[in-house]
C-alpha cells in the first residue's frame, strides 16, 4: 500500500467532529454546533448555521432562558505529527436571544520545525442566525447564518514573511438536518471571504473567496461520523492555501459532554515554491482530539 492508500484509510477509519445529536434527539446527548479551533460554532475548520449553547436549566422558569445561553467550552489538540507541529486551541461561546452567537478562541501552536515556539491566536466571533431551519412551515428549508472572525496572529513568524498581524473573515453558511433518510444526515455548505495564510496561524495577507461543507450522519444515538472540507485560499503575493478536510467521529457521551476524533489533512508541510510563488501552502496532517462541555 503507498503512502496515498495508507492516509486514505486513515481518514475512512479514524474520524472527527460533527454534533446534531441535539437536533436528532431533542436534548439526551451533547450536540451542535461544536466550538471549532477558532471559537465558532461549527466543526472543526467550518462554522455551522447553529448558535451555540444550551438553555440553562429550570426551562421557562429560570429568567436567562431566551436572553443569553448557558456557555459552551471547547478545546483542542491538533498533532501534525510530520511537520512536528502541535497546535492547542481553548474557546468559549454563548448566544444572545437564541440567535446571535458571541465566541472567543485562543490558539497556541508549538512550531518546532519553523524554530518558533510561540505563535498565539486570538480570534473574536459574532454570527447570526437570519433563518431557523424549517421556516414557513416546511420540512426542507435549511438553517442560515452570516457571522464574521476578527483575528490576531502573535508571531515572529509573520514579521518575517511580511505578512499582517490582522485579519477578518467573513462568511454565509446554510444547514440543515435531513430525517427522511434511514439514519439522519446533516449536509452544511457556505462561502468564506478570508485573508488568512494556513487557517490564519501564519498571518494575514489578500483577500479571497472560497467554499467550505461538511456531509455528517448519525448511526446511533449517540455517535457522528462524517467529512469536512474547507477550499485552500488564494491570498496574494503567490500564496495558495492547500484545501482542508478531515474525517471524524464524535461521541455524545451525555447531554453536555462530547469527545472527538479525527484525522486532518492541512497540505505538504514541504509546499511546491518557483518564483516566489507558494502553492498548496499547509502544515502537514495529523490527529486532531477534542473535548467539548456545554452547561
Amino acid at each position: 500500500m503507498n503512502n496515498n492508500e495508507t492516509r486514505n484509510s486513515k481518514l475512512v477509519s479514524i474520524a472527527c467532529a460533527s454534533a446534531f445529536a441535539a437536533v436528532a434527539l431533542g436534548s439526551a446527548y451533547g450536540g451542535v454546533p461544536l466550538n471549532n479551533l477558532q471559537g465558532t460554532g461549527g466543526i472543526a475548520f467550518n462554522p455551522l448555521a447553529y448558535t451555540a449553547g444550551l438553555p440553562w436549566d429550570g426551562g421557562d422558569q429560570n429568567a436567562l432562558n431566551g436572553i443569553v445561553s448557558a456557555p459552551q467550552f471547547g478545546a483542542w489538540y491538533v498533532n501534525l505529527n510530520d511537520a512536528d507541529i502541535n497546535w492547542y486551541a481553548g474557546s468559549a461561546a454563548i448566544t444572545f436571544f437564541d440567535r446571535l452567537e458571541v465566541s472567543y478562541g485562543y490558539g497556541y501552536i508549538n512550531a518546532h520545525r519553523y524554530g518558533d515556539k510561540s505563535i498565539e491566536t486570538h480570534n473574536v466571533g459574532a454570527k447570526l442566525r437570519i433563518l431557523d431551519e424549517n421556516a414557513f412551515d416546511t420540512a426542507w428549508v435549511p438553517a442560515i447564518a452570516v457571522g464574521g472572525v476578527y483575528k490576531h496572529t502573535d508571531s515572529k513568524t509573520v514579521d518575517a514573511l511580511g505578512l499582517d498581524d490582522y485579519g477578518f473573515d467573513a462568511y454565509v453558511v446554510a444547514s440543515k438536518l435531513v430525517t427522511q433518510t434511514p439514519v439522519p444526515v446533516l449536509l452544511s455548505a457556505g462561502l468564506l471571504y478570508t485573508d488568512e495564510v494556513v487557517n490564519g496561524v501564519v498571518g494575514h495577507n489578500d483577500y479571497d473567496v472560497v467554499a467550505f461543507g461538511n456531509v455528517d450522519i448519525l448511526p446511533s444515538e449517540n455517535v457522528a461520523i462524517g467529512f469536512e472540507y474547507k477550499q485552500g485560499a488564494r491570498v496574494g503575493d503567490g500564496i495558495r492555501n492547500h484545501d482542508y478536510y478531515d474525517g471524524h467521529v464524535a461521541w455524545f457521551v451525555n447531554k453536555k459532554l462530547t469527545l472527538v476524533a479525527a484525522f486532518a489533512e492541512t497540505g505538504d508541510k514541504d509546499p511546491f515554491v518557483r518564483n516566489g510563488s507558494a502553492k498548496n501552502l499547509g502544515v502537514g496532517s495529523g490527529l486532531v482530539l477534542s473535548v467539548q462541555y456545554q452547561f
